[in-house]
């Protein structure tokens, strides 16, 4: 589904990213690590158009998106998350939602303003779609609440939730569970796990907790200043000498 190839970003003589290569196939759960400062957040932006790369190539199933516009990179299937959880906080769960199902409409100025019957028709269907994701996502009882009452963990999963309302095809999720206790970690992890196998949604995520990772993803890929040193499955990346001494310690064993 996704391919980067030989993915290089470059900040004024400074190598964020280099020569990053790795795949991403349908219906599989890939995990990027890495200490802050790997070019782990930079790859997403590569990936996702916030960055345009130095050289190298992003494809997402066969088609290139290397520097595209984020909005166009949308329609091609790839929805993200951010480390900062970015909501409206002066509107409602509900509005959050249907604004980001918004782009899956091409309704004009004339259409939203008069309030026509295409317009009517855009509005029950971004309604609907919104109230199954609240469903999906265990919030259906916040639907008319404001962003500021819930609470961090019904933050992290409205934002879930806002990525995955136009159905895409591949999300990426950055750091997910960052500044949740366990529980709330727990619970996020078997929502990822659930996109995958009830939305059929293909996932990349960023994570520091390396407990969560090794039971939830396929494939790590792992970095280190930009470059990646390791590749494999779970079982693979806990026993590799390089990532254990470079990276992880004894944080595997926690």
């Amino acid at each position: 589904m996704l391919k980067v190839e030989s993915v290089t970003k470059k900040f004024s003589g400074l190598v964020a990213v280099k020569d990053l290569s790795f795949e991403i196939a349908k219906g599989q759960i890939v995990a990027i690590i890495g200490p802050n400062g790997a070019g782990k957040s930079t790859a997403f932006n590569l990936i996702t158009g916030t960055l345009k790369p130095t050289w190298g190539k992003v494809t997402i199933n066969g088609h290139d998106i290397t520097g595209m516009q984020p909005y166009r990179i949308v329609t091609r299937g790839v929805a993200r998350t951010f480390q900062t959880t970015s909501l409206f906080d002066q509107l409602r769960v509900i509005d959050n939602l249907m604004i980001a199902y918004k782009w899956r409409t091409k309704l004009g100025f004339w259409n939203t303003l008069l309030h026509l019957p295409s317009w009517k028709r855009y509005q029950e269907r971004a309604f609907a779609r919104s109230i199954e994701v609240l469903e999906f996502l265990g919030l259906t009882a916040k639907a008319n609440n404001f962003i500021p009452t819930l609470s961090q963990e019904e933050q992290k999963r409205l934002a879930i939730g806002v990525a995955i309302v136009s159905k895409p095809q591949l999300l990426l999720l950055d750091e997910p569970t960052g500044g949740l206790i366990q529980d709330e970690t727990d619970r996020i992890t078997e929502l990822i796990r659930k996109i995958r196998d009830e939305q059929g949604i293909t996932v990349c995520i960023i994570e520091h907790k390396m407990q969560m990772i090794m039971g939830l993803a396929d494939r790590i890929v792992v970095l280190n200043y930009g470059e990646k040193i390791a590749e494999g499955s779970p079982e693979e990346i806990k026993v590799n000498p390089d990532v254990i001494e470079a990276y992880l310690g004894g944080e595997l064993n926690a």
